[in-house]
């Protein structure tokens, strides 16, 4: 089925046919990818009295309760309630879902201990391009990036001068392969989230982030579209399922 979609006066070609999903699924596995000290997620059938949720286990239907935590336990979409005294919630600020994006691949850089994305990565990669959403895959890019237990492994991180250069040249939605877009150990700093949503300045609540993803070595860099799929959580982050599609030349 080829869909055509029109954005800034241009139209494009897009097969729905062929989703590329970027997204991590969620399994109740000590393997499920992991951040910020959390114990895995649970699955678990619901028990009452001697009825057990579980049609192996005799019930009419599977009945599970799920416990997790969204900024740990896999792809997840985030807004500037995350980090603002007041908590907005993602579901209600982020109203639209298809965007023009760009995909790139960067190799993080040495900073003393840490690794990191640069301004100068990023301005290298998208050049004199305009797009609502950037998605960033990071080098190496492995499988081991779907089960990765990231807690204490002070992984990559992109410096806040990066996520003024986005905000500054109209990313609405940021979209990573890393637990985070600030340092695991920052005492609370998560300079390049308020960078981006400019807390100190005009708040940006149509605008995300969102980390965790994983980007196949299949898809390859250049421009797409992105179906940002959110659960419906009033919260400050949601379980999403990031989408994209190739456009037609």
């Amino acid at each position: 089925m080829i869909a055509t979609i029109e954005t800034n006066s241009k139209k494009y070609k897009i097969d729905l046919t062929k989703p590329l999903d970027i997204s991590i699924p969620m399994r109740a596995s000590e393997n499920n990818v992991n951040a910020w000290y959390q114990a895995p997620p649970k699955i678990t059938p619901v028990t009452d009295s001697d009825w057990v949720g579980s049609v192996a286990q005799g019930a009419a239907v599977n009945f599970n309760n799920v416990f997790f935590n969204p900024h740990a336990h896999g792809t997840h979409t985030e807004c500037a309630g995350h980090v603002t005294p007041k908590v907005h919630s993602v579901n209600s600020n982020l109203k639209q879902f298809m965007f023009l994006a760009e995909v790139i691949t960067v190799a993080p850089e040495k900073k003393g201990r840490d690794f990191v994305i640069s301004k100068k990565q990023i301005q290298f990669a998208l050049g004199n391009k305009k797009r609502q959403a950037l998605v960033i895959r990071t080098i190496p890019n492995t499988s081991e990036k779907l089960n990765t237990q990231y807690s204490h492994t002070n992984p990559p991180y992109l410096l806040a001068e990066a996520a003024v250069y986005l905000r500054e040249k109209g990313v609405k939605h940021l979209l990573i392969d890393l637990p985070s877009v600030d340092r695991e150990e920052d005492e609370g700093v998560l300079a390049a989230h308020h960078a981006f949503w400019n807390t100190e300045g005009k708040l940006r609540l149509d605008a995300t982030i969102t980390e965790m993803i994983f980007v196949p070595n299949h898809v390859q860099d250049g421009t797409h579209f992105l179906n940002l799929q959110i659960a419906p959580f009033e919260n400050d982050a949601s379980p999403s399922k990031p989408v994209l599609y190739q456009i037609i030349e």
